[in-house]
């Protein structure tokens, strides 16, 4: 029975969750002919219902197909062939964008049975994403079985818990709207599930979080920096029981900080608008894949498969559980490892290493003296969603001087470029912080970091070393 108006089906999702239960005590044998049953099921749905993968697949048998001789999906061609590429005609790439262009729709169920959110576009081409009830019973099952949610969900349910997600509300992404999307389904946690913007003023969100006293904080990990630095100074008042992290690299360091600010355990996911429960941490702190929904196959530099252990430079997703928007060696730019050594843990779940967005944590001079630290997440938002500027760098030149550099010269670009100078000097001037300015430079370089990866926002330090970096390459 589905629950149209929610896209929730219970009886698939509790199904799921007994599945992912037993899946998850599996020796490597059993997970890798589950993997196999699954995969063939996709391919057959790509056949039947995927115009663009009816066709490159012509020829496969997907019982007998070896994921290795598939083909591979970059999001810049599945998005030009959008109408093509999803499995339900009704679904059009220009109706879509208008659907997410609307705030106040964030978790609103799309033509009465779809969720849908987009990705930022910070590898490229912003990506858009469509889930049907089934793919969401597959999330829900791995959160509440494997995630933090495990933990939690008998403590929300008592109200013993306030959890509380600090992110891009304003947008349609992966969290916000499954987050909406939870709050619709239990509306009896609707109070004990709230959301903050990470755009708001530093003291702002000080004082929401105190009115709200959240017990669990989610957010990014340079958001939660940013927090313990306010909580070690005196001027965060807030208990909490634990911070959950994902989206970004999450340092060593930072965790330790994080972790003493607060005097609670951090606890690092792994999640992509591609697949929104990619890994999860177990006891001992080790990642977890869950391998029987979601294939990770990291890549080197030169697009081959990474030797076992080692960091790929990029990485490709195979999505089990969508069938809508088939998702078949999906290219991520994400570095990923996955160790060949079972955790100590005993699951047979592989344990695995991310390496994402390596952007840092700006700290600007705020009035009266002293530094304000601002995240990057709050910045890349400002340029890529209300300038729509997507292939930029935000360099911190001096302790006051911002530069946005850009790449293309064309009309369009330097209008873009103009519209994320005003909006991030108008969101600055609105924090209050002393006479930081911000100017456009087309001609400025973009700056790689190791890996070739572009780091979209470079504090005074890193734009030093980064350009160091990119120098003695």
């Amino acid at each position: 029975m589905v629950t149209v108006c929610q896209v929730f089906d219970p009886l698939d999702s509790a199904l799921l969750a007994l599945q992912a239960a037993a899946a998850g005590g599996c020796a490597e044998p059993g997970l890798r002919n589950l993997r196999q049953q699954r995969l063939a099921g996709l391919l057959r749905a790509c056949q039947a219902r995927s115009p663009l993968y009816r066709r490159w697949l012509q020829g496969v048998e997907p019982s007998r197909a070896r994921l290795q001789d598939l083909p591979v999906g970059q999001r810049h061609v599945l998005m030009e062939h959008f109408d093509e590429w999803v499995a339900d005609p009704r679904l059009r790439l220009r109706e879509l964008r208008d659907f997410v262009a609307d705030p106040l729709r964030i978790g609103e169920p799309y033509a009465g049975r779809y969720l849908v959110w987009h990705s930022s576009g910070t590898s490229g081409e912003p990506g858009m994403f469509v889930q049907d009830a089934h793919a969401m019973a597959v999330y829900d099952a791995l959160e509440w079985v494997r995630g933090p949610w495990a933990r939690l969900a008998p403590e929300l349910c008592n109200l013993q818990r306030k959890l509380l997600l600090v992110g891009a509300t304003e947008e349609h992404f992966a969290s916000t709207v499954a987050t909406a999307r939870l709050r619709r389904i239990n509306p009896w946690l609707a109070t004990q599930l709230r959301s903050l913007s990470l755009l708001l003023p530093p003291a702002e969100l000080r004082r929401a979080i105190e009115r709200l006293q959240p017990t669990v904080l989610a957010t990014f990990p340079s958001v939660a920096l940013q927090l313990a630095e306010e909580r070690s100074a005196g001027r965060l008042d807030v208990a909490l029981r634990e911070v959950w992290v994902g989206g970004e690299t999450l340092s060593p360091a930072t965790r330790r900080f994080v972790e003493r600010s607060f005097g609670c355990p951090v606890r690092n996911s792994y999640g992509a608008s591609e697949f929104l429960s990619i890994a999860s941490p177990c006891a001992h702190g080790a990642m977890h894949l869950n391998a029987d929904w979601v294939i990770l196959e990291p890549l080197d530099e030169h697009g081959r498969a990474a030797v076992a252990g080692s960091e790929g430079r990029s990485v490709l997703l195979t999505n089990l559980a969508n069938h809508v928007q088939p998702l078949l060696r999906y290219q991520m730019s994400d570095r990923v490892s996955i160790s060949p050594q079972r955790c100590a843990c005993g699951s047979a779940l592989p344990v695995i290493t991310v390496h994402g967005r390596d952007d840092e944590v700006l700290h600007l001079p705020a009035p009266g003296g002293g530094a304000l630290a601002v995240s990057p997440l709050a910045i890349t938002t400002i340029v890529e969603e209300r300038a729509g500027l997507l292939d930029y760098q935000v360099v911190q030149t001096a302790a006051d001087r911002l530069v946005v550099g850009c790449r293309g010269r064309d009309t369009s670009t330097l209008r873009r470029l103009a519209r994320a100078v005003r909006q991030l000097q108008s969101w600055l001037d609105s924090l209050g912080v002393a006479d930081v300015r911000v100017r456009g430079d087309a001609e400025r370089a973009i700056e790689l970091a190791a890996g070739g990866k572009v780091p979209r926002v470079l504090a005074l330090r890193a734009a030093r070393r980064v350009g160091a970096s990119a120098a003695g390459t």
